[in-house]
């Protein structure tokens, strides 16, 4: 079975997952495209010489009997309409995050899934597929460490540019945190906090930078986690659970050690898509395996991309207050009590 695909959104991220599915992954097939920028989704067709439907937009796209699968990774206001749509007309969907720009839009997209009755959507957090992560979410499981009681986690950036604000420190950034964490040690956020240190000379008007964000889960485990988007030195993730018997790191991102003048140094990447490359490939890999085999996605679900809208829209809320902010769930559905991806 070959899964056949339509994707929403031909930007960067689109184009990438394009040339995956054409180039790098088995199963799967690129059949029509559509972009708001026509002549963008007619320069991805030509680059990787698709035998593909150009659309004039996503409705067209979801309307055509041939697609099984809607890959959205257009601009993230378009994606809830996109997402209904495509799973109204019972198709499976593949999200880039996020999944909606707010917590009700989130719940419209699983009322629609569970009207279908059947799991339709993944969303593209790509971290829970990266092998340093698996690793430590092995150990947690394994009980290697014992139960955990803090994380200690970062998220820096070499730069970013005038248009990035405080609050996409947490809808651009910390979001990946957010989900990876909770998946990692499987207890609901409670609150959170966020404190400014000193500014760096190298932010703008518009950026608090760096920002803390300490985080509270129902099972009292505190996380801390710092976002440092000028860093300046590289793109660099750090993870460190700590537990009543031992700790676990996240290992760093593999480079050769360099003995040269008098020095001991190794390369730290600069680019964010590098670092998680493999994790994109075996994402969307699973995805197509899933579906193939199991009727159904595996990794991250509706329901996750609504724990993540609930608790970005908490940690925004406490940028501006200053407060501790409470982080309220509601009721988790019977229908995603299944775990779905645990360990690859």
């Amino acid at each position: 079975m070959t899964l056949r695909f339509g994707v929403v959104g031909t930007g960067a991220i689109g184009k990438e997952h394009i040339n995956r599915i054409t180039n790098k992954l088995s199963g799967g097939k690129v059949i029509a495209v559509t972009d708001v920028n026509q002549e963008s989704a007619k320069q991805a067709v030509e680059a990787y010489q698709l035998d593909a439907v150009i659309y004039p937009d996503d409705k067209a796209l979801i309307a055509d009997p041939n697609v099984d699968v809607v890959l959205v990774s257009s601009w993230g206001p378009a994606h809830e309409e996109t997402v209904v749509a495509a799973v109204e007309a019972g198709k499976y969907v593949f999200c880039e995050k996020p999944l909606a720009t707010t917590a009700a839009g989130c719940l419209r997209i699983v009322e629609a899934e569970m009207k279908q009755g059947r799991k339709l959507v993944q969303v593209g957090f790509m971290r829970r597929y990266d092998s340093g992560y698996i690793q430590l979410k092995q150990a947690i499981e394994g009980n290697e460490i014992g139960e955990p009681l803090m994380i200690r986690a970062a998220h820096r950036n070499p730069q970013v540019g005038e248009s990035y604000t405080t609050d996409m420190a947490v809808t651009d950034t910390l979001i990946h945190e957010i989900d990876v964490l909770h998946w990692l040690i499987d207890d609901d956020y409670k609150s959170v906090q966020v404190h400014f240190p000193r500014k760096t000379k190298y932010s703008h008007a518009n950026l608090q930078d760096p920002q803390l964000f300490t985080i509270t889960t129902n099972r009292g485990i505190v996380i801390s986690v710092e976002v440092f988007v000028n860093c300046q030195y590289g793109y660099d993730i750090q993870c460190e659970v700590i537990g009543d018997e031992g700790i676990v790191k996240l290992p760093e991102f593999q480079s050769v050690v360099l003995r040269k003048n008098q020095k001991l140094s190794s390369t730290i990447l600069n680019d964010w898509k590098y670092r998680f490359m493999d994790a994109y490939n075996v994402e969307i890999q699973d995805f197509i395996d899933s579906i193939t085999k199991d009727g159904k996605p595996n990794g991250p679900t509706s329901w996750d991309g609504y724990i993540a809208a609930v608790t970005s829209d908490a940690c925004v809320k406490a940028q501006q207050t200053g407060e501790e902010e409470l982080i309220h769930l509601q009721e988790r559905p019977a229908f995603y009590s299944e775990k779905g991806l645990q360990i690859i």
